[in-house]
Formats: C-alpha cells, structure tokens, sequence
C-alpha cells in the first residue's frame, strides 16, 4: 500500500510548516508528516521552508540571522503563530505513533550546509524517542553523509529532481551514487515519469516517493503504479483516493 506524506504539514489546506498544520494533518491520518529544519546563529533549529522570511512569514531577511526574540515576534502569514522551533513541532508530532517523520535538513541561502545541523536534529529526536520513525532527508548529499556519520541509527531519505541529477551526471548515475546511502529515493513526478523504465530496472516499488502530488488525475495514476510512498500538499485528498483504490 502506497504510504502518505503530508508536504509541509498539508500546506494546501493549512499554512505550511504550521505547528496547525502538523496537528491537523496528523489528525487527518497521513502515514507520514514532512517538514523543514534551518539553524539560526542563535542556536535554535526553527521549522521553516525557505532560507529567507518574506514568502512565509510577516517579515523579511535571512532565517539563520533570527534572534531568539525576534522568532517569537514574528507571525506567519496570515495566522497569529510564530515560526515554531524543532522542538515544538516534535512535541505536537511525537506523541502520535502511528505517524512517520521526514525532517529536511535544508542549507543557507548561500546552499552552504549548516554546522553540526545534522547532529542537533538527530540529538532533538532522539530525546523525543522518535528515531525508529524518523527520516533525516535532504537534497544535499554532503548533508545526508553527515547524518550518517553522526546519527547512523536513524533512516535516510534523498530528494532529486532533474535538475540535481544531472549535477552527477544523470538520473543513473544519481541513483548509483546513493543507493548505499539512503534508504528512499524520492523523485520529483516529472522525472519519475520520464525514466520510470529505468528507476523500476534500478529499484524496488517500496524504496521510491514520488512528489508532489497534489491533483486526483496524477494521485490516482501512482497509487495505481503502486509507488511506495506519495508526497502530497493534499494528503486528504490523496487518502480518499488510496481508500477508494484499495477498496
């Protein structure tokens, strides 16, 4: 059965990297809730997409510059939360068992990787006791290494598009690249669809996500492929769908 990952929370119905969202889509019984971890120079891992404010959030500037108390003047826009840490979303997420996590461990808007992020976020899910349903995911493979390096305990998930992985030479040489790295390999639809003859030669159904998914047209097409798991920004719509299919 394909598994159902809430993109961002659900940031369809919600605003993203809501701690709203993360509590409304696990109530809404996603097999898996993804989100986003930047580090500030002041030390907190906060829960945010973008390297910069403005697209999200009632400000404007650079996530790492955050003060503490400037994080918690801020309100995402159009709701009256502040941008909430790692530790915020855990406590929200945890408690529920039967929900996955994917953490995306992002870089600065420069693209450099954060120092010692990897080992912060996989110190907060541990002290959560949250590892066994934990995936540390990123684009960046010199992230990913350091998870492994640091927290080898902890699943890993690598995200590509075309784009990226043509950096490496091809979608090829991409996936021989990580293959030992990385328990999943999820892949932008548009490249899944184009070389779905040879990721399928490469890999088995359960170790592919496609994303994102968000219209019934292409959700019903790879539930009925058989994916093994399916990003979406409509994790209600794609869980319909997935029960109508299985049923």
């Amino acid at each position: 059965m394909t598994l159902i990952t809430g993109h961002r929370g659900a940031r369809n119905l919600w605003p993203e990297n809501s701690l709203t969202g993360f509590r409304n889509a696990a109530a809404l019984g996603a097999d898996a809730v993804e989100f986003d971890v930047h580090l500030t120079l002041a030390g907190e891992l906060v829960v945010i997409h973008d390297p910069t404010l403005e697209r999200t959030a009632e400000s404007a500037g650079a996530v790492r510059e955050l003060s503490i108390e400037g994080r918690k003047a801020i309100r995402l826009k159009g709701t009256n939360e502040t941008i909430p840490t790692l530790s915020e979303v855990l406590q929200v997420l945890a408690p529920n068992d039967a929900i996955d996590l994917h953490v995306e461990i992002k870089v600065d808007g420069n693209g450099t990787p954060y120092p010692d992020i990897a080992t912060r976020v996989a110190d907060e899910l541990a002290r959560f006791g949250i590892e066994e349903r934990s995936y540390l995911t990123s684009f960046d493979l010199s992230v990913l290494e350091d998870c492994r390096r640091h927290a080898p305990k902890i699943s890993r998930l690598v995200s590509v598009n075309a784009a990226w992985a043509e950096r490496y030479g091809g979608l090829a040489a991409f996936i021989d690249r990580v293959d030992e790295l990385v328990k999943i390999i999820a892949i932008h639809h548009e490249l899944m669809e184009a070389e779905w003859d040879l990721i399928r030669d490469r890999l088995p159904l359960e170790r592919l996500c496609v994303w994102t998914i968000n219209d019934e047209a292409n959700i019903r097409h790879w539930l009925k492929r058989g994916i093994g798991s399916l990003t979406s920004d409509s994790p209600d719509l794609a869980l319909k769908l997935r029960s109508l299919i299985v049923t």
